[in-house]
């Protein structure tokens, strides 16, 4: 009887150090996938791996509810989880952003050959193939084209590389425009095409 009552005492105590030791929120490892996060966003993961950058946070945010509820088992899964989801979002980014800054570099260089492009044309304009009001126009449109394919030019020097993309898209998107209406503009009168 008494050795009975020695093996549940036993039982007991060990059972309450178990209990200790996950009875402790786990602090280490959510500073470490706050770490991580913050890696992360530091080299781009919330514009070149989104969703998965999105889910290391939500998974982070969701072992802080869990330390709220003292289910420290479960916050420690989703912090493990959440640094998992931050170093796989930082890899990603750095594969993701090597390929944007290739595509960037692409798009700047469709913009400046249609820019290009856009002043030739209006200089065959100006030579007398169209009104001064179309080619007033066409060059307007350029002007304002030339300054946004700066403004793609900046955006890459600066490591922003899909918002080069974005603007040196809509640049050369809209030089083409303005050529096809020069183009497409009516020959003044006793003036001909060649």
């Amino acid at each position: 009887m008494l050795g009975a009552r020695r093996w549940l005492l036993s039982v007991a105590v060990a059972a309450a150090i178990g209990n200790a030791a996950c009875g402790d929120p786990p602090d280490k490892e959510m500073q470490q996938a706050q770490g991580a996060i913050d890696v992360a966003r530091a080299a781009g993961a919330d514009q070149y791996a989104r969703e998965e950058f999105a889910a290391a946070e939500d998974a982070l945010k969701r072992a802080h509810d869990a330390v709220d509820q003292r289910d420290y088992r479960q916050a420690l899964n989703n912090a493990l989880d959440a640094r998992e989801r931050a170093q796989n979002a930082a890899k990603e980014t750095v594969n993701k952003k090597a390929t944007a800054r290739a595509d960037a570099d692409k798009a700047i260089a469709e913009a400046a050959a249609a820019l290009a492009d856009a002043h030739g044309k209006i200089k065959s304009a100006e030579a007398g193939r169209a009104a001064p009001k179309t080619t007033a126009a066409a060059s307007r449109a350029v002007g304002q084209d030339e300054t946004r394919l700066q403004d793609a030019r900046t955006a890459f020097d600066r490591g922003d590389y899909l918002a080069a993309i974005d603007k040196a898209h809509a640049a050369a998107a809209d030089l083409r425009a303005a050529v096809h209406d020069l183009e497409a503009a009516p020959v003044p009168a006793g003036r001909r095409r060649r």
